[in-house]
């Protein structure tokens, strides 16, 4: 079995999904760190379950070939979309999008059909981005 799909369905038996997964060097340290979401929220009691779950598996088999630390967290209010799946969890919220074309569009997620995104700007005028076409995108949150 894939050790990514693996990982995955072992997030999943735990009552969280798994949202996405990075390798980033901080203060001259490698960190996979792996993002969990669930309805409920995600505590620290739930982090530090999945990371004792899933760190003897990734013993085994390890995600990159360096030193690393592993880190379980939620991917926060502010988090990056990377997947159709992401748009779709997070319809009815902010989102910044930025296209290959490097034109800019915010405004709220109301609906992804397909690979279609529909985003009502904050002008009230309503755009349909095809998936394909996003470069980045982030949710965003005015406090």
């Amino acid at each position: 079995m894939d050790i990514e799909k693996e990982i995955k369905e072992i997030i999943n038996s735990l009552g969280v999904n798994y949202y996405d997964s990075e390798v980033v060097n901080e203060n001259n340290n490698k960190i996979f760190r792996i993002y969990i979401t669930s309805k409920e929220g995600v505590t620290l009691d739930k982090c530090a379950e999945v990371s004792e779950v899933i760190s003897p598996l990734l013993d085994l088999n390890p995600p990159i070939k360096d030193k690393y630390f592993l880190e379980v967290s939620s991917p926060g209010i502010e988090r990056k979309l990377k997947t159709l799946n992401h748009f779709n969890s997070s319809i009815g919220e902010l989102v910044k999008i930025t296209l290959y074309s490097t034109e800019k569009i915010e405004g709220k997620i109301l609906e992804v059909k397909e690979n279609i995104i529909k985003i009502r700007e904050e002008d009230g005028e309503i755009v349909e981005i095809n998936f394909d076409d996003i470069s980045k995108a982030k949710t965003y949150f005015v406090w």
